[in-house]
């Protein structure tokens, strides 16, 4: 098998512009004909270059308003012909067909069309059809064709021709291959989620993902792991389309522990008041809202100092200076938020270990997203927990009512509740986490670590009464029997938040009544494994 084959006669056809005057006069310049469909050639003759359009090989005009051109054997021809094939050979001979080296297409901007909101007719006019087709058959025949679909691959086309002599090597036509049929794959998917969306079929017979590229990360959540960072092509805000402003590129643990306080500090609204979530090992060490972004730091840092230590730092306001200088005092991994200020900035460019990513808004917490777990042989898919509380639906089911401040307390210690490793329990007090469990087996594990954690935070504090003694509780999921209760009692606990629907829920209730603290029903849980 021959490995260089020379391009002499490039079909381009693209709906993104970006590059294509500089690309398509580099081809002229080392002898290349040029062919070209619709838009494409009107850009390139406009800017002087000499083209043939693509009805020259067809012998048949664009019609219905171009959807169809290069849906023709004179095209396919061109493409899927083998060069070693002397049927081949005297087939395009016959037909007038001419041999096409170089394939240059990107595709209809679909994915642009659909984030903007699109309607559904617009969407579908957007569906691509000869591109993919062309692009299929060229990396189909990648032994004689090249096939570029990304504009960031032009340059690489570029040295590759000038390297061999206007040639390319069988290495780089297979990697391109490889790439394009990743592209229509993609687009596929695209096209497919929504139309499945638009149809609402939650559980389609088919599923597939797909993603473009980020990094390559140094490693996984272990140095023997090889991992890579992708992004979906939505526009949510957080760590995928963040913009990284000082500091070594991200771990794939960093990745994963920064989404995760980003979309914990995402789930309270701005306007109510600055909140400030340090996360470690993908659970909440400390949340708390404050009246200023340094005050809700320095209260979500009190809940558990010891843990904060090379933490993620996520903030739902504007970072200022004042609230770097605190962050900077002890050593933190990342520092993520919708802005930050040039003296903070400045003041985190101090510390060349920190990151800081600044993502321009929140995440809505409300959206439907997919989530997407791994199991041998298959793959789990369920809706973001994206679900709110609904405060109409709150059952007290104690003879105590809990009073304004307590269930202020409540609403803010279910909402960081969601967001920690089942089982989960977290103790609020003043809109601040003064203890939380996390990931135990038992649920009165979770409340002991998370008493004993706060118990350790008041000595540290040089506090006489624990920092539970008058909070509040939340648990992710019902208490099976009392003595999970019990042990929130003990620790000081007022009121508490939880789902209910425990087959002993009346001995849990008769509990608190005997302690006098009051407990709200939810009838919704949140487990997070």
């Amino acid at each position: 098998m021959a490995d260089m084959f020379p391009v002499r006669r490039a079909l381009l056809s693209v709906s993104d512009k970006t590059g294509l005057i500089e690309l398509a006069t580099s081809l002229i310049r080392v002898g290349v004909e040029l062919v070209s469909t619709g838009g494409s050639a009107k850009a390139l003759r406009d800017a002087g270059l000499e083209v043939r359009s693509v009805s020259s090989l067809t012998r048949f005009p664009e019609i219905m308003d171009g959807r169809v051109k290069t849906l023709h054997p004179n095209v396919h021809g061109g493409l899927l012909a083998l060069r070693d094939n002397d049927e081949h050979i005297q087939a395009m001979e016959i037909h007038g067909i001419v041999g096409i080296d170089l394939l240059v297409v990107n595709l209809y901007p679909f994915e642009d069309t659909v984030a903007r909101g699109a309607g559904s007719a617009a969407c579908i006019e957007k569906i691509d059809i000869g591109g993919p087709a062309m692009i299929r058959a060229a990396a189909k025949n990648h032994r004689f064709l090249t096939t570029i679909v990304d504009v960031e691959d032009y340059g690489a086309l570029l040295q590759e021709l000038g390297d061999n002599n206007g040639q390319t090597c069988f290495a780089f036509r297979q990697k391109m291959a490889a790439r394009a049929f990743s592209r229509t794959a993609a687009y596929d998917v695209a096209v497919s989620d929504w139309f499945t969306s638009e149809i609402k079929d939650m559980t389609p017979r088919r599923k597939s993902f797909a993603g473009t590229l980020l990094h390559t990360l140094r490693y996984g959540e272990n140095p023997h792991q090889s991992a890579a960072f992708y992004r979906d092509g939505t526009d949510r805000a957080g760590v995928a389309t963040a913009t990284l402003h000082q500091g070594k590129e991200l771990s794939y643990n960093n990745i994963n522990d920064t989404d995760a306080a980003f979309e914990l500090a995402s789930e309270f609204d701005p306007a109510k008041g600055p909140v400030c979530a340090i996360m470690k090992h993908a659970n909440p060490c400390g949340v708390a809202r404050g009246d200023s972004a340094r005050s809700a730091y320095k209260a979500a840092f009190d809940c558990d100092r010891k843990s904060a230590y090379g933490g993620i730092v996520a903030l739902n306001t504007e970072v200022d200076a004042q609230t770097a200088a605190q962050i900077t005092e002890i050593f933190t991994e990342v520092v993520i938020a919708p802005s930050a200020t040039p003296e903070a900035s400045a003041l985190f460019a101090k510390k060349p270990n920190l990151r800081l990513l600044t993502t321009g808004a929140m995440a809505d917490p409300s959206a439907h997203l997919a989530r997407i777990r791994h199991v041998s042989g298959g793959f789990l898919v369920q809706d973001r927990d994206s679900m709110a509380l609904d405060k109409a639906a709150l059952k007290v089911v104690t003879k105590r009512t809990p009073d304004a401040r307590e269930m202020e307390d409540l609403l803010f210690a279910w909402n960081v509740a969601k967001h920690v490793k089942s089982n989960a329990i977290v103790y609020v007090k003043d809109e601040a986490t003064v203890g939380i469990g996390a990931g135990q087996m038992s649920r009165v594990d979770s409340s002991w670590i998370a008493a004993r954690k706060a118990q350790g935070m008041a000595e540290t504090l040089g506090l006489i009464a624990p920092l539970t003694e008058g909070s509040v509780v939340a648990s992710d999921a019902f208490f099976p029997f009392a003595d999970g209760l019990m042990s929130v009692v003990e620790a000081g606990a007022l009121a508490i938040i939880q789902p209910g629907g425990s087959m002993r829920d009346d001995e849990v209730i008769s509990a608190a009544d005997a302690a006098g603290i009051a407990m709200v029903f939810t009838s919704m849980r949140h487990f997070r494994h």
